[in-house]
């Protein structure tokens, strides 16, 4: 395998793709504003700052691919939101853009096309259209565009894993559809790092779950094959009901309770 630096390698999901990469044969570095784990090479830095770009070089010296990861996981400020997802995603990009690393894979999210609505019929394909519920939304938005822009300007290949719920199990209506399992996470990371020439492309991170209604035919493109179901936990989050799909907001929108909730002033 390849060499691959993980930003935000110690948050949730960064613990856990730079555990199962290196179990997969990977030489995984890593860089945060907090404590790394402890089998992950790598240094402290804040991508806000202009100044970390010279941890990032040295970072991407002899690393083959970028899995971005880093940034705030929920809404939040304007300012904040600027600075740390969309500012930071940029600087992350044109540091592998110097370095010559050619596959950089961006941490998106649902809520990058949140008020869109369950289709009537047929799966919501990868590429659905952007209608972002939050700021937090228009950062994942920036950062599909960002990469985009990268790709056609600088030859790369740029992936864009629009996230569902990343948890170690569901544990509501909505996640029966949305889930991302654990071991599922590390499947999608690699093979967005491995799929040869992509160019641009966006994919539903979920695992295989049986209510899903957003497609995951763009990731069996890219060699993505979750083997988790929400499905196993069915029984315990419905005990003897089943939810309106259609008629609840917050499980007919795609961003959830992101699109219903108050908006921040």
């Amino acid at each position: 395998m390849s060499t691959v630096l993980v930003t935000g390698a110690a948050g949730r999901i960064g613990s856990t793709v730079c555990a199962g990469l290196r179990r997969d044969g990977w030489t995984v570095r890593g860089t945060d504003l907090a404590a790394l784990p402890d089998e992950v090479q790598g240094a402290s830095a804040d991508l806000t700052d202009p100044m970390s770009e010279a941890v990032l070089a040295d970072l991407l010296d002899g690393t083959d691919a970028i899995l971005h990861l880093a940034g705030i996981a929920g809404e939040d400020t304007w300012s904040r939101i600027l600075a740390t997802n969309i500012d930071a995603t940029q600087r992350v990009l044109a540091a592998a853009r110097d370095a010559g690393v050619r596959r950089v894979v961006l941490a998106s999210s649902n809520h990058a096309t949140g008020f869109t609505r369950r289709p009537a019929t047929g799966p919501l394909p990868a590429d659905a259209a952007l209608r972002p519920d939050t700021f937090y939304g228009v950062s994942k938005v920036a950062m599909e565009a960002l990469g985009a822009l990268y790709v056609e300007r600088h030859g790369m290949d740029v992936l864009a894993l629009r996230i569902g719920s990343f948890l170690p199990r569901p544990h509501a209506s909505r996640h029966l559809a949305t889930w991302l399992s654990p071991g599922d996470t590390v499947r999608l990371a690699h093979a967005a790092l491995t799929a040869p020439s992509p160019g641009f492309a966006q994919v539903w991170g979920i695992s295989a779950n049986t209510r899903a209604w957003w497609s995951l035919d763009a990731g069996h493109a890219l060699g993505y094959h979750p083997v988790d179901d929400a499905e196993v936990y069915a029984s315990e989050i419905l005990p003897g009901s089943e939810p309106d799909w259609t008629g609840e907001e917050v499980l007919a929108l795609v961003g959830g309770d992101f699109a219903t909730r108050e908006p921040l002033p």
